[in-house]
């Protein structure tokens, strides 16, 4: 037998080995944002195509007159391809990359912190429970000049350069000086970062003797387990019926969309399918029983109500499962992928649309660019749609029917079936001033700061609710914007006075009690809160499923 000559092959079993190399490499760093069972984890680059772009760049990287920067103009030209596709794909740096993950995957490392910038000061509103911070002596209200040697006060230090400075990996430590009410020189803490929980659900509390009042701000990698604590919760105090309240909730994984809306249907109910170019159709149905899967429900939504929520209200209508109430969604049907790329950046890319139970794709049109996309709440505004649901415009090509033969139709968002106007009354030129400056939660931020152990005294969130009252202090805050260059205006004071107070309350709530004091405050003058506690008392909630052209309109 002959000798065979080994160095003559060796060329090519290093080709091959680096290929599968790189193909493994991609594989294992697939990363399923869209969370959606059954597809494949596969990114193929295609080896047989000329890569043009990379080799223009290469050659401006040999041959431009002046130095450059490959790696911001790699990224620049990524976000301009991605650009020419649809508004939601999406490249994300690697220095943006857990910022911009960590809030849907439920936790993040820090310090544990609720902060707000002041006047160019980092004031802490709460330590987190459990937090590193808390454990430590961190309190509310206190200051943070320095980190490090680093001062961030009076500097003009953008809130995102904060973050990052207080972030960072479990386990590491840094140093922060504070300056505290009542001590005359800087207190030094030098705090262990650790891994801090995030929540998705803002509050879950008891609105009514037998009515749960549940209010999500996004769907993450726990929303379902925290729902599901919540509901045990609500249960205990007597849960009857319940309003999901999903306005403003832009979205987040599908499948805590799915895992929720498993709690409100019939096992084997439709929930969502999804379908694309290159991904097969994808279905999720009801696995089990749920926790909520008969008693009266309400969803609110609105303008900002998008993606995954829209999963929800629309899996609740087409069923006839509940009733929405609010205005028309944002009109997000796209789904993403996100694959983790070999420097730490990620790329999110649009590769299918879903499909409410009834067929329905509810994304709207984005054929004229991102730009305009974008800027469909302000063309909503300009046509009354905000306000008069006759302005609604719908296409009979995209007419749907629900389980019990109600219209609804795709192409833009969820329409609610009881739609509920933007609240313009209130709105005077004078409120307008002071909300815009943020006035109103400046005064309510010092206030509450200025009499922090008063307002402990209330010692619940709910006997703060009840007995606060704001009347005492409403020339001081009338003194206060006229300090800051808002002159007062008897008329157009009177006409946003309940509105004002409202929110000064709420404020003042949430930065003693969080959001245990906000909500009950501000839902307490919340006509779509009112409505769904309207329909729900009244036990009229089911004339609203039957078979109708158009929602019913309150003004």
């Amino acid at each position: 037998m002959k000798n065979i000559n080994i160095k003559a092959y060796l060329p090519f079993l290093f080709a091959i080995v680096l290929a599968l190399g790189v193909l493994l490499g991609l594989n294992l760093n697939f990363d399923r944002t869209s969370q959606m069972p059954s597809e494949k984890k596969f990114f193929s680059i295609g080896f047989d195509r000329y890569d043009k772009i990379n080799d223009i760049i290469n050659y401006i990287d040999e041959a431009y007159v002046d130095s450059i920067n490959r790696q911001e103009l790699t990224d620049e030209a990524i976000v301009n391809l991605l650009r020419n596709l649809d508004p939601h794909s999406s490249y994300i740096p690697a220095s943006a990359f857990r910022e911009l993950n960590d809030p849907l995957m439920g936790s993040f490392e820090g310090i544990g912190i609720e902060f707000n910038m002041m006047t160019d000061t980092v004031i802490v509103i709460n330590p987190i429970p459990g937090g590193p911070s808390e454990s430590i002596g961190i309190r509310a209200g206190d200051r943070i000049i320095k980190v490090e040697d680093e001062t961030i006060a009076g500097v003009n230090i953008d809130t995102q350069d904060v973050v990052r400075k207080l972030k960072g990996p479990k386990g590491t430590e840094v140093t922060v000086f504070v300056m505290r009410r009542g001590v005359d020189d800087l207190l030094e803490f030098t705090i262990t970062r650790d891994k801090i929980p995030s929540f998705s659900l803002d509050i879950a509390y008891m609105i009514d003797d037998k009515t749960g009042y549940v209010k999500l701000g996004q769907f993450s990698a726990t929303t379902h387990q925290e729902f599901r604590m919540a509901l045990e919760r609500l249960n205990r105090q007597g849960l009857e019926q319940m309003i999901l309240d999903l306005r403003g909730n832009g979205g987040g994984f599908l499948e805590a969309a799915i895992q929720l809306a498993d709690e409100f249907l019939q096992p084997e109910s439709l929930i969502v399918y999804t379908d694309g170019r290159k991904r097969p159709k994808t279905v999720a149905t009801a696995r089990r029983n749920g926790g909520f899967e008969t008693q009266p429900l309400v969803v609110l939504i609105d303008e900002w109500s998008a993606s995954a929520s829209e999963i929800i209200a629309g899996a609740v209508q087409d069923h006839d499962r509940g009733v929405v109430i609010g205005r028309r969604s944002f009109g997000k049907g796209l789904v993403q992928e996100q694959v983790q790329l070999g420097d730490g950046s990620a790329l999110r890319l649009t590769v299918a649309r879903y499909y409410t139970p009834s067929g329905r794709s509810i994304q709207k049109p984005y054929d004229n660019g991102s730009e305009e996309y974008y800027a469909d709440f302000m063309q909503r505004y300009l046509e009354g749609e905000l306000e008069h649901p006759d302005s609604i415009r719908y296409d009979d090509s995209l007419r749907f029917e629900t389980a019990s033969g109600r219209t609804v139709y795709g192409g833009g968002g969820i329409t609610p079936d009881i739609f509920i106007p933007l609240n313009t009354d209130e709105r005077s030129p004078y409120f307008v001033k002071v909300a815009n400056r943020g006035l109103i939660y400046r005064f309510a931020f010092d206030y509450a700061d200025d009499n922090r152990d008063r307002i402990k005294a209330y010692e619940t969130a709910e006997n703060f609710v009840e007995n606060f009252q704001v009347n005492s202090i409403e020339q001081s805050f009338i003194d206060f914007a006229e300090s800051e260059g808002v002159d007062f205006n008897e008329e157009e004071y009177r006409v946003a006075e309940n509105l004002i107070k409202a929110q000064i309350k709420a404020y003042i709530g949430r930065n003693i009690f969080g959001n245990d004091a906000f909500y009950p405050v501000m839902n307490k003058r919340d006509a779509a809160v009112a409505r769904a506690l309207e329909v729900l008392q009244s036990n009229t909630l089911m004339s609203y499923l039957a078979p109708a052209e158009k929602a019913e309109v309150t003004e």
